[in-house]
């Protein structure tokens, strides 16, 4: 600030004598150097001391009647610069206390505005202004934090909290349930001033409203199969009981961290628990060997129904062909007895001397030399019993009947008419 300046200002009468500024040596050198006496730098600490000294005499002389007697003119002097000093103090503190209406809210927030701590209104993020204080507050409140309340432990599972974890069953067995509730912010005017401890009141809420659930369940419901139907019916309360307290949190979740029995009788229900698996694994073992076998012996007694329906329809068969071919060959033989005989004799033969050894004798040479050929009669044995050892069931043995007494060639037609007609007479 320019000396003739601040002088006006002030109202100090300033010299360049004056010690405060150095003395006429350092005027000379300063105007050897160039610069002219007056232009140096003022010494702040000194001024501010002179003006409180001034705002001091002044403030005394007003409280002994207005300033008179000695130095009148001096006195109206100083008063009128303390005045413009004071007015401009004045309006810097206005200025800095408008400055400090003014707040920014970070995205994801909202801003609430009270009057004389009444609700007034909601900001949203970015630079906003308020009547400074004592007219008008503001709280930020963020609305996009997903926030945790804890029921039945604090921080850890291991850090239970019994009143809160230890809940009754409808089957009157006592359960310990430790859970976390997720929830965000809704309507920030109603979580700031609806409820006196909002955090709590969730707190509260999620306990009353997991107890009412668990009290209409089994324990082995909630301990098994049950678990997550709790977890959302719990939500669904909890979200109906804030919403009639109007507390302006929205439930987002609800996980179940330990769902256990009490401590004290941990062994024995941790005994019922391996009973009950061994019960249920030997139930499986059994239901697997029966799996295994029923299918099996079904299979096997619809093999055997089928075996003995196919013997059943062979044997039917049978019998039916043979009782057609029975008829067939009476009506035959009702036309011709005698060559009907003949045939079946021969047919007879033919079967009974096809799978036997057949040797031929010449009865009307009257040679007493026979051939009998061994060799083939050895092999053919042989392989008779081969083909018998290989079959599982040897069919049944054959009936041989006994040859005629009289052996004759069938190449005699006169000894095969007098045989039939022997055989007629008989």
């Amino acid at each position: 600030m320019p000396f003739p300046s601040l002088k006006k200002r002030t109202g100090l009468k300033l010299s360049l004598n004056d010690p405060r500024w150095g003395s006429d040596k350092d005027g000379n050198r300063q105007a050897q150097e160039g610069k002219k006496p007056g232009e140096g730098p003022p010494d702040l600490d000194q001024l501010w001391r002179d003006f409180n000294q001034r705002l001091n005499g002044l403030f005394n002389k007003n409280r002994n009647n207005g300033g008179g007697g000695n130095g009148g003119g001096s006195g109206g002097g100083e008063l009128k610069g303390a005045g413009i000093t004071v007015g401009a103090v004045a309006a810097i503190a206005v200025l800095v206390w408008l400055a400090s209406g003014a707040f920014i809210v970070q995205e994801g927030q909202k801003g609430i505005v009270t009057t004389f701590g009444r609700y007034s209104h909601e900001t949203p993020a970015g630079f906003n202004w308020r009547w400074p204080y004592p007219f008008q507050a503001n709280e930020t409140v963020n609305v996009s934090q997903v926030r945790t309340v804890e029921v039945g432990y604090r921080g850890n599972v291991r850090t239970k909290q019994p009143a809160e974890a230890l809940m009754l069953t409808d089957d009157e067995n006592i359960i310990d349930i430790q859970f976390a509730v997720q929830y965000r912010l809704s309507d920030p005017r109603a979580w700031l001033y609806n409820n006196r401890d909002a955090e709590d009141t969730v707190r509260q809420v999620a306990e009353t409203s997991i107890r009412e659930i668990v009290g209409k369940s089994k324990m082995d419901f909630v301990l098994y199969e049950g678990r997550e139907k709790v977890a959302y019916e719990t939500q669904q309360l909890m979200q109906q009981i804030l919403d009639r307290y109007a507390s302006g949190a929205m439930v987002t979740n609800v996980t179940m961290q330990a769902v256990q029995p009490p401590e004290q009788v941990q062994a024995a229900f941790d005994d019922a628990v391996k009973a009950g698996q061994d019960r249920e694994r030997q139930k499986n073992e059994g239901q697997a060997y029966a799996n295994d076998i029923i299918p099996k012996a079904r299979g096997y007694a619809f093999r055997l129904l089928q075996e003995a329906e196919a013997y059943r329809s062979m044997v039917t068969e049978n019998a039916s062909g043979n009782a057609d071919r029975f008829k067939s060959v009476l009506a035959e033989y009702q036309k011709a007895p005698g060559v009907t005989r003949d045939r079946m004799y021969l047919d007879t033969m033919q079967q009974i001397f096809t799978n036997t050894s057949k040797v031929m004798v010449d009865a009307k040479a009257g040679s007493n030399l026979l051939y009998l050929p061994l060799d083939k009669l050895i092999a053919q044995v042989a392989a008779t019993e081969a083909n018998r050892a290989n079959v599982t069931a040897p069919p049944p043995s054959a009936v041989l009947l006994p040859p005629p007494e009289n052996t004759m060639s069938t190449t005699d037609p006169r000894r095969a008419r007098e045989s039939s007609r022997d055989r007629e007479s008989r």
